[in-house]
């Protein structure tokens, strides 16, 4: 089979389309031919050599993917069943073996291509925000690159719960997106986002804060947070060490919560995914919440969709489609 194999760590020309053996199934997986896979974050930083997969996963890049099941092992699925699937590992490629508990079927009303964008950001946001964080109906929550693919979905996830979505980007446009899906928009090239959030809540803060940022933004991050708020960090885009006042901290009664999900073992991964399904795909298919897929580049070219995802142009979802 086809696979995209990170021949160094580098830039986007490191990634080569190439032949490699095709996966088996273990106990527990299903085969799945893979009609899209959606780009992420951590997908980049695996190609830069930050971010290496976890023990017994695929060495080819890829966390999430849409296809049809090709071998249902022991399941419930069927062969030619539509699926999306959370990974590991594996993604950029004809076909991938994963745990049937990290499988769901493709919401109604939604392309199977598009369904590619769900699956990662759908498990990152659910599990952040609700399971770990307990966003609540009525609470304010500020969401960091809120035109991303993670923003995004947090905003409308957000919105549709009965959450206050905040949400941050870079440029006029992006933060007229976010307005678009819902949230309060801020512009942080031209705002202080600290001064803004406590403006928006009377004082109070925002009781939640998904950061994607890391170091650059903990400080400030504390500083917008209402008393006992929940600061969770899933991503260190803008670096992983920085200094914090304790004092602040423990004034304001608050949390500081850092989650992955890639290492997640795979009960907790099957039961993010099985509380998405509950939660979030009646959404998606009543059409409270949208796909939002910025482009779709064939797999031949993913040196062109890792260019163009690092560009930081990109709104919502950048996706590989099968030749």
């Amino acid at each position: 089979m086809r696979a995209v194999v990170i021949t160094a760590d580098g830039g986007p020309e490191v990634l080569e389309v190439r032949n490699v053996p095709e996966p088996v199934p273990g106990n527990g997986e299903v085969l799945i031919g893979v009609v899209a896979a959606g780009l992420n974050r951590a997908d980049v930083q695996q190609r830069r050599g930050l971010y290496p997969p976890p023990p017994g996963a695929s060495e080819y890049p890829g966390l999430e993917v849409s296809g049809r099941i090709a071998d249902p092992g022991d399941s419930q699925f069927t062969r030619g069943d539509e699926v999306v699937a959370l990974l590991s590992g594996g993604g950029y490629a004809e076909r991938v073996a994963v745990p049937a508990g990290q499988v769901l079927p493709v919401p109604d009303g939604v392309s199977l291509v598009e369904a590619a964008s769900l699956p990662e950001v759908a498990a990152t946001v659910y599990s952040n925000l609700f399971m770990t964080a307990r966003l609540d109906e009525g609470q304010s929550v500020l969401i960091h690159g809120g035109s991303g693919g993670i923003g995004t979905m947090a905003i409308q996830l957000a919105r549709a719960l009965g959450a206050r979505p905040i949400a941050t980007a870079g440029s006029a446009s992006k933060v007229e997106l976010v307005r678009s899906l819902g949230a309060e928009g801020i512009n942080y090239r031209e705002e202080d986002f600290v001064e803004r959030v406590l403006e928006l809540t009377d004082g109070r803060g925002a009781d939640v804060i998904l950061d994607v940022i890391g170091a650059k933004y903990l400080e400030r991050n504390v500083k917008a947070l209402a008393i006992g708020g929940r600061l969770v960090i899933i991503g260190l885009q803008g670096g992983a060490k920085a200094e914090l006042s304790l004092g602040a901290l423990m004034g304001k009664r608050a949390s500081v919560i850092g989650t992955t999900l890639r290492s997640r073992p795979v009960e907790e991964k099957s039961e993010i995914m099985a509380a998405v399904g509950q939660h979030v795909w009646p959404l998606i298919e009543s059409g409270d919440i949208k796909t939002q897929v910025d482009r779709t580049f064939p797999l031949s070219q993913a040196p062109a969709a890792h260019e163009y995802f690092d560009s930081g142009e990109h709104t919502g979802k950048v996706l590989l489609a099968l030749d």
